[in-house]
């Protein structure tokens, strides 16, 4: 099994950053071969804003591309989200997701709560 939490959301102003952080635990953390972040803002729906691969490539939404940066350490057990720039847009619950092999299970965290104000 997987546990994924993340933390390092709040309030911010416009132009502002935020960094987000996924920590991966449980027997199964190691066989995690593709960690993403997702957004779901207020009445819409949950969309893929990065993903991050074990080999380390990378990849971004077209609304995200060039203002946020996602890394990883440790194997993908901890992940980053580095949000520069923020909009009122980016306002929203971010969620990480967790792939495994070879099966792909997938794994969700609990959300961590993104305001950015005008």
């Amino acid at each position: 099994q997987v546990q994924l939490v993340e933390s390092g959301g709040g309030l911010v102003q416009a132009g502002g950053s935020l960094r987000l952080t996924c920590l991966a635990s449980g027997s199964s953390a190691d066989r995690i071969s593709t960690m993403s972040w997702y957004r779901q803002p207020p009445g819409k729906e949950r969309e893929l804003v990065a993903q991050i691969f074990s080999g380390g490539q990378t990849k971004y939404s077209d609304s995200v591309s060039g203002r946020f940066t996602i890394s990883g350490e440790n194997a993908m057990r901890k992940v980053y989200l580095q949000m520069t720039s923020l909009k009122p847009e980016d306002t929203a619950v971010y969620y990480c997701k967790g792939t495994s092999r070879p099966f792909e299970y997938l794994y969700w965290g609990q959300g961590t709560q993104v305001t950015v104000s005008a």
